[in-house]
């Protein structure tokens, strides 16, 4: 099982190298970068510069504000300084954030991210093969690279091409172009994973002729961990807050509805819209935060996720503690945890 350790979206740049480090020294294989409050280029080129063996890769960069020549020469330049660590992820955001934050039109989501991968592999080839560019798809059309213009090629593979989504069209997506899936921390869980995820994956792959095993899944994870008995409660605490307010949102309630919990997502929503923050957190008790959530010590919470996802997925997604005194204990259950068996056998 590949273990990704997740940069926190508000860590400084000056703090970004020292976080890849101790992330590969633990033993982690991949750094996910955000794209949050920093440009997530800015942050890969220092998380690649300060390690030798971690790879980095975006998780997500938002596709559609940049054009997809922009995001080709970065990704290129990041590939080749790596020698073939990073790797891209794209996403298309939500409607809000792209016409609202960041100024840009919004008109088909799936078909225009669809445009955007396959024009990056077709600006990849380009400047692989040296063969010129010639591509023209509904949103994106690209007919000029000149030899000045042209980076040319890498000695290593060109990045690998990640998306993530929470609705079927998304999923669909990803079976049909991505190379690796990366799900939402609202859709992870493993019931929701062979429930709706992984057939979507499966008939994006099947109507996109593919012959491959179809793209690999990643989980994001946030397990209620600690030493004691005592230290899982008190995450558990911590964590009602957080995922009450995550869950007021109506698209990720339909995890919620499978793991037979169908009126919280509702209720949740409704004491949002009456501005009732501060009762939020009681309707997540004990019984639903173990629902949706793995729970245990450092000790207990290998056996536990392989339980919840051996099998299910090829890797997982973890925030990393800020408490270096824990560092024995984690890499502990890094390497405890990597024993678990992945959906697809390398």
């Amino acid at each position: 099982m590949e273990l990704i350790a997740s940069l926190p979206a508000d860590t400084p740049l000056n703090d970004v190298a020292s976080y890849a480090r101790r992330a590969e020294t633990l033993g982690f294989d991949v750094l996910h970068v955000p794209e949050t409050f920093h440009d997530p280029f800015v942050t890969s080129v220092l998380a690649l510069a300060h390690t030798t063996t971690l790879v980095v890769r975006t998780s997500m960069v938002v596709a559609f504000p940049r054009s997809p020549m922009v995001t080709s020469y970065a990704a290129w330049d990041l590939a080749q300084y790596s020698n073939g660590r990073f790797q891209l992820g794209l996403a298309s955001q939500v409607r809000g954030n792209i016409v609202g934050r960041y100024s840009t039109t919004w008109t088909d989501p799936v078909g225009q991210l669809r445009d955007y991968i396959g024009s990056v592999r077709a600006i990849f080839t380009a400047f692989q093969e040296g063969s010129g560019l010639h591509y023209e798809g509904p949103h994106y059309r690209f007919d000029r690279l000149q030899p000045y213009f042209d980076p040319g090629p890498i000695d290593c593979a060109p990045p690998s091409f990640w998306t993530g989504g929470v609705n079927r069209g998304m999923c669909a997506l990803a079976g049909e172009v991505s190379d690796g899936f990366v799900c939402h921390p609202a859709a992870s869980h493993p019931r929701y994973l062979e429930a709706r995820i992984r057939p979507a994956l499966r008939a994006g792959a099947a109507g996109a002729g593919r012959t491959d095993s179809g793209p690999r899944i990643v989980v994001n994870v946030r397990p209620l961990v600690g030493r004691t008995c005592d230290e899982v409660d008190a995450c558990r605490d911590e964590r009602r807050r957080e995922l009450a307010f995550l869950y007021s949102t109506p698209a990720y309630h339909r995890q919620l509805e499978l793991l037979d919990l169908p009126d919280l997502g509702p209720k949740l929503t409704e004491m949002v819209a009456a501005r009732e923050w501060a009762s939020l957190p009681s309707l997540l008790t004990n019984d639903v935060l173990d629902r949706l959530l793995p729970a245990g010590t450092w000790g207990e919470l290998p056996g536990i996720l392989g339980e919840w996802y051996g099998s299910h997925c090829d890797g997982i997604s973890l925030g990393l503690s800020s408490d270096p005194a824990e560092d024995d204990r984690i890499e502990r259950f890094v390497q405890e945890t990597k024993m678990i068996p992945p959906l697809h056998i390398p």
